[in-house]
């Protein structure tokens, strides 16, 4: 068990590096046949009673602490992989470089701020949603994507990759991922999304916020899937923490992964 202190004490420098050690990305193996395969790891929030969101968004769940996690886990990934509408609703901005974990990125030969990847079956994304034109976004979609959404998004200068027919391959998003370089993979949700990489077994750690807050109501849980049945994915608790204001934060870790670079 770990004790993070209040986030004006946490956002120095030598704290937040300090929790990039722990939350680093584990090395790969020579001998690991899924060695040249992306980690990836989700992060997500929820209330103590399950609940993911308070008026529709995450936001409401999260704390000075949360902020602080959520900093250092972009600060180490490649790539951030987010559904579209959670992007959307929640305001996501382009990621951009942190100072504070430059040179941890420098010392893993990464680029300066991570790549966001968002994911849409559908396309329903605003053309004048800021981060659709950067360069450094790329929207993972399908062929079947309707037409109209597709040339609008284009003209707004996206980059749009299909991967698959019908509808969003999981397999085909990490095999993207990995032609990219982007070996580490930080999917932000939502729960459709996660939910079809549980579901694919392609999660390899969750890093979990508890909120200390009851919600109630009808907000989804972390995961879900539209199509098919529940699954039993083995994790094991990596790390624990808490905060001065009541928040827990946890890592868990694929059974046979290891858990430290």
């Amino acid at each position: 068990m770990f004790h993070l202190q209040k986030a004006t004490q946490v956002t120095s420098e030598d704290e937040l590096v300090r929790l990039a050690e722990l939350y680093s990305y584990p090395p790969r193996s020579s001998t690991d046949p899924d060695d040249g395969a992306p980690f990836v790891r989700a992060n997500m929030v929820s209330s103590i009673d399950g609940a993911v969101t308070v008026d529709g968004r995450s936001g409401g769940l999260g704390g000075p602490g949360d902020k602080a996690v959520f900093r250092v886990l972009r600060g180490l990934a490649d790539v951030v992989l987010v559904g579209a509408g959670t992007a959307t609703t929640e305001g996501y901005g382009q990621p951009a470089p942190d100072d504070a974990l430059a040179a941890v990125r420098r010392s893993l030969g990464q680029a300066p701020a991570p790549a966001l990847a968002l994911v849409s079956r559908s396309l329903s994304i605003p053309p004048d949603f800021e981060p659709v034109s950067h360069e450094n976004t790329v929207v993972l979609t399908c062929s079947s994507a309707p037409a109209d959404r597709r040339r609008a998004l284009l003209d707004a200068g996206a980059t749009l990759v299909d991967c698959g027919d019908d509808a969003v391959s999981t397999a085909a998003i990490l095999e993207h991922c990995g032609v990219r370089g982007w070996s580490r993979v930080l999917c932000e949700g939502g729960p459709s999304l996660l939910g079809s990489l549980v579901a694919a077994d392609a999660v390899d750690e969750l890093c979990l916020t508890t909120s200390p807050h009851l919600v109630g109501g009808i907000a989804g849980r972390i995961a879900v899937t539209d199509e098919g049945a529940a699954v039993l994915r083995a994790l094991h608790p990596a790390s624990i923490m808490t905060d001065d204001d009541g928040f827990v934060f946890t890592r868990w870790v694929r059974d046979g992964r290891p858990s430290t670079r």
